[in-house]
């Protein structure tokens, strides 16, 4: 689009021009407080954000198409003449459906405007020439509905035909045209303003454009190829800065000094004796790549990744033992969980497998008794306590460690790097292994912890058996809770998870608390059957969860509470009701619940999938078991947003990159690394915009203490 002045104003009130950036978006001409609010809902509040809120698509309106070539479902721009207007009264007289022929030396089409007012058809003059855009469908003839257009001659270029227009997200009250003349104004005041962050030397090596180059083509571009090169270089720039700082980190946890534990051929003995079984290889090779972490004179920083069930919990035991070996050192280690549920899941099986070692442990929960917490946090402090296992509780200001040296973070998506850092701090510093049972994509993970080295553990258990599923549709449901009778008559037990607690209104769906009184009366009489949802006390939570793993109760109504911490051997069916409404990870994590204990199990999805998105999201799960094969799909399918939760889980979300190019993001990668091989603190005069740039977006997440 060419650059235009008019219309455009200083930012009021007036500011130096070297803080135009972060100026409040309702100063720019064409915005305004009204308008602004509303830009707020899509993450825009200052002129950056507008610069940075790049389109989500773009129409190609270049060059008009011969009628005779349009395709039906294909959008195209048609240049004519009109040959005949028509106007149909469907709401009394002034308004109803107006059909405008329009035909060029190729053939014809109708424009067609439903609820238009009757006044309308005058504007549209016989033999008057007209350009349109809009989706090609064929109604009794080829039309297109409500298109955009202009009247008289085709023009070379305008505000709408001739070029390549931006499709942005928007919200209501904000249209494409209002969208695109406030970014225009943006530009034109602040794109020149943007810092160039990226080393010029990086931008000729990489073939990359300067930055008010890129922002003008990914906003407007003269042609795609402009566009491509531009979100290219805005990509890498976001991408290059993130790897930057958490090359940094890595530097700077590499030089600190940490702790450098003895673990020997005794050690190992020992630990293992207190295992009633012998570890996989997979985990034999990831516990081998654990202790050569603990034997390092530097803080261990890894990332163990594995499927549902795989085992991981044997390596943070073992790594907790590894430290706590030396007993003479008086060490700590804390294992931090999501939910109180698991928190207390890995209480009771590191107790167990405890008991003949002297390990004095404590399990800190919000729902200890004031009593109970202020009697554990002091024998924390003093020393008097090895091993603590809790939630986000262990990250209060009131927690003390007297040496902590070893912290394990279980179902690391559901923390922040902020929340893994607070727990860190607490000691100077700890080893770190942070594991995951939802599998990350490799791309995710080559985004978001290069800062970590990665372990994975990529088999199965041998009690582990296979979980078939099957998807039903609403006539088909009765059949699942039979096969789920034939289990349950063999001494078998059943969840059935529910999207929601209670009865809602809005939602026509069946509730955890409505499921389990049906369950009770009607689908299962004859077997007990127990509620579980996360509004419940934590004293019912456990007495629902004792109930069932002891058989009590043989089938369990919940909510998605029970997609982690869950470990009940003789579970073997899981029945999902309405599962169109999870995602896939949650719903691999539920699956995941059952054929733990040497009987195979079954998942039923009684679903009823309206979208597209959703049909493909169940047969994913019919086909496959592997985690990470799923969370592959599940990033195809759904974008990285959400797959990783990044306003929840603290992580950065990316705004240029969409993850669709791996290549770019190893690129990045690499470069930032090896700047920060031969830059370490980012001293160099070259690096000073990098740097700013660093510290203000990611220096207090990832604590870059040695950047500042």
């Amino acid at each position: 689009m060419r650059r235009r002045t008019e219309g455009i104003r200083k930012l009021n009130p007036p500011q130096n021009t070297s803080n135009v950036l972060e100026e409040e978006v309702r100063y720019l001409k064409g915005v305004g407080p009204k308008r602004a609010t509303l830009l707020a809902r899509l993450g825009v509040n200052t002129v950056r954000d507008l610069l940075l809120h790049l389109p989500r698509d773009y129409e190609d309106r270049t060059h008009a198409r011969p009628i005779a070539d349009l395709r039906v479902g294909e959008k195209a721009v048609v240049s004519g003449t009109i040959a005949d207007v028509q106007f149909r009264p469907t709401q009394g007289r002034a308004r109803g459906i107006l059909q405008v022929t329009v035909e060029d030396r190729t053939g014809s089409l109708t424009l067609a405007w439903f609820n238009a007012h009757r006044a309308w058809a005058k504007s549209f003059a016989i033999g008057k020439p007209i350009t349109a855009y809009g989706t090609a469908g064929f109604y009794g003839g080829l039309q297109i509905v409500a298109p955009d257009y202009e009247l008289g001659a085709a023009p070379a270029e305008s505000e709408k035909f001739g070029r390549i227009l931006p499709v942005y997200s928007l919200t209501e009250g904000i249209s494409q045209g209002v969208l695109r003349k406030i970014v225009l104004a943006a530009l034109e005041l602040a794109a020149a303003e943007m810092p160039e962050a990226v080393p010029r030397s990086l931008c000729r090596a990489r073939k990359l454009p300067g930055t008010t180059q890129a922002l003008w083509h990914a906003h407007f571009p003269a042609d795609m190829k402009d566009k491509d090169a531009a979100r290219r270089r805005l990509s890498y720039e976001e991408l290059f800065a993130f790897q930057t700082a958490l090359a940094l980190n890595r530097a700077r946890l590499q030089k600190a000094r940490g702790i450098a534990f003895r673990v020997g051929a005794n050690v190992d003995r020992r630990i293992r004796q207190l295992f009633p079984f012998d570890f996989t290889p997979a985990q034999n090779k990831v516990i081998q790549e654990v202790a050569g972490d603990m034997r390092a004179d530097h803080p261990m920083n890894r990332l163990l990744q594995g499927d549902v069930g795989c085992g991981k919990t044997v390596v943070a035991v073992y790594a907790t033992l590894a430290a706590l070996a030396e007993s003479s050192k008086g060490y700590q280690a804390a294992l931090m969980a999501p939910t109180e549920i698991l928190a207390e899941q890995h209480y009771l099986t590191l107790r167990s497998l405890l008991e003949r070692a002297r390990v004095r442990t404590a399990l800190l929960t919000s729902a200890a008794t004031p009593q109970e917490r202020s009697r554990n946090l002091q024998q924390l402090a003093d020393g008097d306590l090895d091993l603590v296992v809790g939630t986000h509780a262990l990250i209060q200001r009131d927690v003390k460690f007297r040496d902590l040296a070893l912290v394990v973070v279980d179902e690391q998506h559901r923390f922040g790097v902020r929340q893994r850092l607070a727990l860190r701090e607490k000691g100077l510093p700890p080893d770190v292994l942070v594991m995951t049972a939802t599998p990350i994509p490799r791309t995710l993970a080559l985004a978001y912890f290069a800062d970590m080295d990665v372990s994975i553990i990529d088999e199965m258990p041998p009690e582990r058996k296979p979980v078939t599923t099957e998807q039903y549709l609403p006539a088909d449901w009765q059949r699942a809770f039979e096969a789920a009778r034939e289990e349950l008559r063999n001494g078998r037990s059943a969840f059935v998870v529910y999207p929601l607690v209670e009865e809602s209104q809005e939602l026509d769906l069946t509730s955890a608390k409505e499921g389990c009184e049906d369950l009770k009366t009607r689908v299962f009489p004859e077997y007990p059957c127990c509620l579980l949802h996360g509004q419940m006390s934590q004293k019912a939570k456990q007495e629902a969860m004792d109930g069932f793993r002891s058989g009590r109760y043989q089938v369990m109504a919940a909510t998605t509470v029970v997609e982690v911490g869950i470990d009940v051997p003789q579970a073997t069916v899981m029945i999902i009701q309405h599962a169109e409404r999870l995602g896939l990870a949650q719903l691999h994590q539920l699956r995941g619940r059952i054929g733990r204990g040497g009987h195979p199990g079954k998942c039923f999805l009684l679903a009823e999938p309206r979208t597209e998105e959703a049909r493909r999201r169940l047969e994913v799960l019919t086909r496959t078991n592997d985690g990470f094969l799923i969370a592959e799909e599940d990033l195809r399918i759904r974008g990285p947003g959400q797959l990783f939760g990044t306003q929840q889980s603290g992580m950065p979300e990316f705004r240029c990159y969409d993850f669709s190019d791996t290549e770019i993001l190893k690129q990045a990668r690499d470069d930032a690394f090896a700047l920060v091989g031969k830059d370490p603190a980012l001293r160099r005069p070259e690096h000073a915009v990098l740097r700013r740039k660093v510290l203000a977006e990611y220096g207090e997440g990832l604590a870059l203490a040695d950047v500042g």
